[in-house]
């Protein structure tokens, strides 16, 4: 029998991989992998606070520096990743404890949910008819095509339409028919625990982890980048400070205002995770002064079940 994994999440600047780690040297028996929708691209670490070479010495860890940043790189392909991750880690009896705060990847793994694949070339075609007639025309062939996913969207949300659309028509099913989706939460194998959202302390630790990416070398991480001289992936290049420092190396922004760029962006994603996770009733919350028990005690628990 193996042990089954463990889940800790938080917003981004939360500490959940300091304490991820800590807990894991402690017991010696953890894996931990990377659910972030940024860690897996190579060359992106800074600014990523991606786990340094030094942490992935002293604690084994899965997820990170899968592709290139110019790569293509889906939740589907991810959710591949992270089951063979789990299993290897399981045959090794070793405990994977999933750390992240990308939802979307988190719920994809743990819920192992069914993901429609991509259709990229429908997708363009419907994003050119956006473009022309606008989000109520396309809603309305949605609702057409797939009256129940329409149900679930407002008439506005482009992004939701686009894709419901894209996957309707290129895989020949509704798209509603993927699975509950993730309104539903079922009862899943994976114990979740949290870092309870602070705001003013997180809002704190983001302005030391921007500081503290500069001393380390973001300006000369991006240069690097740049010098590749090959456009990011559409993710890749969605991660957040990497758009502000290009600007500063552009000579459009001084290192300052690229700092305070990159500090109000990083808040805003935190509140957007925290608005994300905060609907799961599955995960357990804790402070971040509280955290590290329970999830020893979770983990414990885990490689228990296999010895009894």
């Amino acid at each position: 029998m193996a042990a089954a994994p463990v889940a800790l999440v938080g917003t981004t600047a939360s500490g959940k991989s300091h304490v991820a780690m800590d807990v894991a040297q402690r017991r010696g028996d953890v894996v931990i992998l990377c659910v972030d929708s940024m860690c897996v691209y190579r060359h992106l670490s800074i600014g990523t606070a991606k786990p340094s070479v030094s942490d992935q010495t002293l604690v084994p860890h899965g997820l990170v520096d899968l592709v290139d940043p110019e790569t293509d790189f889906s939740v589907a392909q991810f959710q591949g990743f992270a089951r063979d991750a789990m299993t290897s880690a399981q045959q090794r009896g070793q405990i994977p404890l999933l750390v992240g705060g990308t939802g979307l990847y988190h719920r994809a793994v743990i819920d192992d949910l069914e993901l429609p694949g991509q259709f990229d070339d429908i997708a363009k075609d419907l994003m050119a008819e956006l473009e022309a007639n606008g989000s109520e025309a396309l809603f309305a062939r949605l609702e057409t095509l797939d009256p129940v996913a329409a149900t679930r969207m407002e008439k506005t949300n482009a992004r939701r339409i686009v894709r419901a659309l894209e996957v309707t028509i290129g895989s020949g099913r509704p798209f509603s028919s993927f699975g509950p989706g993730l309104e539903a939460y079922p009862a899943s194998g994976i114990r979740q625990l949290g870092i309870d959202f602070d705001r003013e302390a997180v809002d704190r630790s983001i302005i030391c982890r921007v500081d503290s990416m500069i001393e380390q070398g973001f300006v000369e991480e991006v240069r690097a980048l740049l010098a590749r001289n090959q456009p990011l992936a559409r993710t890749a290049a969605k991660a957040t400070g990497y758009a502000q420092m290009t600007r500063h190396l552009a000579g459009e922004l001084t290192l300052e205002e690229a700092k305070q760029e990159i500090v109000v962006a990083t808040r805003q994603l935190a509140r957007r995770q925290w608005a994300w996770f905060r609907r799961d009733p599955r995960i357990e919350w804790f402070s971040r002064d509280e955290i590290a028990e329970p999830l020893e005690a979770a983990l414990e628990a885990a490689a228990r079940s296999v010895r009894d």
